[in-house]
């Protein structure tokens, strides 16, 4: 007598097995990886922000952007102040903001761009330089115009008062 396995061990699996086992490896690989950071006692991933172990300065904490002679009151007071922009680029370390083009919703015809400079480790008006460019699109092309006057000092001004909020909402006085 010869025995021969039974047939549904020489088919290949159905392409319904293959789809319902898919989602399940696919599922289990990423709950693989998720586990691969710290946990805290309840053996849950502790959520990480690297933004946050590098933006402790404002605590007036000794870390890096400390050292660097940039004021981290200044620095996230300005983040907060320009987040409205999109950013090109950002180096707490460096002290420099420089925001991509920003067209207002109101004006579809000029753009804006701004570039500040966090200069001192002082919480002072003169540790912050604002640059503020503007284009207006004419014939189809866009073309450099001066902003008014005082858009300078209204967003150096929005800068300082947040960072000095902020400073006092971290317990000092003045």
């Amino acid at each position: 007598m010869t025995l021969r396995p039974p047939t549904s061990a020489l088919r290949p699996p159905s392409r319904r097995a293959m789809r319902m086992g898919l989602p399940a490896l696919m599922l289990g690989t990423l709950l693989g990886a998720c586990s691969t950071g710290p946990h805290d006692s309840t053996g849950l991933a502790r959520p990480q922000n690297k933004l946050l172990k590098e933006d402790r300065g404002a605590t007036g904490g000794n870390d890096q952007l400390e050292k660097s002679g940039v004021n981290a009151y200044l620095w996230r007071g300005a983040i907060d102040t320009l987040s409205f922009m999109p950013f090109a680029s950002a180096d707490a370390i460096g002290g420099v903001i420089l925001t991509d083009w920003y067209t207002p919703p109101a004006t579809q015809n000029e753009r804006f761009k701004i570039t500040c400079f966090i200069l001192s480790s002082d919480l002072r008006s003169d540790a912050v330089r604002v640059s503020v460019f503007r284009q207006v699109l004419q014939d189809g092309q866009w073309t450099d115009t001066p902003v008014a006057a005082n858009t300078v000092s209204d967003i150096t001004s929005k800068i300082l008062t947040r960072a000095r909020q902020l400073r006092a909402d971290n317990g000092h006085k003045n």
